[in-house]
């Protein structure tokens, strides 16, 4: 009898983590079509919202108004190391095969088709996602939720979309923003410490970054915000067990977020690259 309890005790153990697996798979793929939901609600609601005249254009221009001040000045901050180490780094390289006049053209590409892009979503993944979050957690565990659907009203019309709508307005803000100030950051460390002239830099720049550099970057940005907000909105509503709930609610915004930056934009990349290829202006 102890020997067939001693070889039950593996098959036992092995058939628990079996079934935690599975029911960790099938929570997850229930998260995302739930998100998915979530998304296809927020879209279509927005465009019906406007046909009827019912878009909440105020409450969309506070939020914007409220993401652009958890992330303008933190992207300053950002854009311009991010623009000093692309020059630096990519300078030395260019220095070293005796090609210094190609430095413009190097460092403002990084900028655009990958700095400013990346910088834009991990900062709406960050402190963009934690906001929507936490504001919508709270909500949740107020029961605000609760008594908007008692009442009839939507909670994806009434608080959803108009983040929706702000966070596609906020992010090609933040994306131009980072890309000039990126640019100019790695102008000033090209031109003042590593001896490259102003009218080389501007020259292989424009000779090299082209318009559909700077649309892509900027849908880059677009696809970022939409899964931060998607993804933010998702974790804030469904939030449950007080506070601790709340803060459970952000952190798994802000992760959830980043991770899938980080996915979407491998994926983009190589699209880009495929389709889009790097050439003369």
């Amino acid at each position: 009898m102890p020997t067939d309890l001693r070889s039950a005790k593996p098959d036992s153990a092995t058939r628990i983590v079996r079934e935690n697996f599975t029911d960790t798979v099938v929570s997850s793929l229930r998260t995302f079509g739930r998100a998915v939901d979530l998304a296809q609600q927020s879209v279509g609601g927005s465009f019906s919202d406007i046909a009827r005249r019912q878009f909440q254009w105020r409450e969309t221009l506070v939020q914007a108004w409220r993401l652009i001040t958890v992330t303008a000045i933190p992207a300053i901050l950002m854009a311009i190391p991010f623009g000093v180490i692309v020059s630096v780094q990519v300078g030395n390289l260019i220095h070293s095969l005796g090609a210094d006049s190609m430095l413009g053209a190097t460092g403002g590409l990084g900028v655009i088709k990958q700095g400013a892009p990346i910088a834009t979503g991990f900062l709406l993944g960050g402190a963009g996602a934690a906001a929507i979050a936490a504001d919508l957690g709270a909500r949740t565990i107020r029961e605000e939720i609760d008594a908007l659907n008692t009442m009839g009203i939507n909670p994806v019309h009434r608080l959803v979309i108009p983040r929706l709508a702000a966070m596609l307005l906020v992010a090609p803000m933040l994306n131009v923003l980072i890309i000039f100030v990126g640019v100019l950051a790695g102008y000033a460390v090209a031109v003042g410490g590593q001896g490259v002239t102003p009218g080389s830099y501007w020259s292989t720049f424009g000779s090299f970054a082209t318009a559909g550099d700077v649309w892509v970057s900027l849908l880059k940005a677009l696809i970022f915000g939409f899964l931060v907000v998607i993804i933010s909105c998702q974790r804030g509503l469904e939030a449950k067990g007080g506070p601790r709930g709340v803060a459970d609610a952000v952190n798994a915004a802000v992760v959830l977020s980043v991770v899938s930056i980080a996915i979407v934009n491998l994926l983009a990349s190589q699209i880009s690259a495929m389709f889009l290829p790097t050439k003369l202006a």
